[in-house]
């Protein structure tokens, strides 16, 4: 039950009707890549929360895949992530990673941070792009 409060504050709070402020950082393309970059060795944790098609289309080298449209999100980002290290989170076009920050926000993650137009200003900044393996898995 306290997980599902989490995700409805974190989902009161994206939608600006329970807290005045976002608790995560929104970055462009170019600082998202140097994020990534500059944390590295402090282990960041690149997350694309879009659909298994959308990442088989595709995705920011690094990442790996929970879908925010899974009923089990939470579950699965608690048991994949480390709530200490800094997580690096994108969608298609920042919508579904907004929501998705306020989330890891609320299951109590330190430190999040959201690409600013996702995955498709990425695509247009020229980024490179990793093809995820087709074995089924994330």
């Amino acid at each position: 039950m306290n997980k599902i409060l989490k995700m409805l504050l974190a989902f009161l709070c994206f939608s600006g009707t329970a807290c005045g402020q976002k608790n995560y950082t929104d970055l462009d393309v170019a600082d998202f890549e140097q994020y990534i970059g500059q944390n590295k060795d402090s282990g960041v944790q690149v997350v694309d929360v879009r659909t298994a098609g959308e990442f088989a289309e595709g995705t920011v080298p690094g990442a790996v895949l929970i879908d925010l449209k899974d009923a089990g999100f939470a579950e699965k980002v608690e048991a994949a992530l480390d709530k200490a290290k800094p997580v690096a989170v994108f969608c298609r076009s920042g919508r579904r990673s907004a929501a998705a920050a306020e989330i890891l926000i609320g299951l109590g993650f330190k430190t999040v941070v959201n690409l600013n137009g996702g995955f498709l200003a990425w695509q247009e900044a020229g980024k490179a792009v990793a093809m995820p393996k087709s074995e089924g898995g994330n």
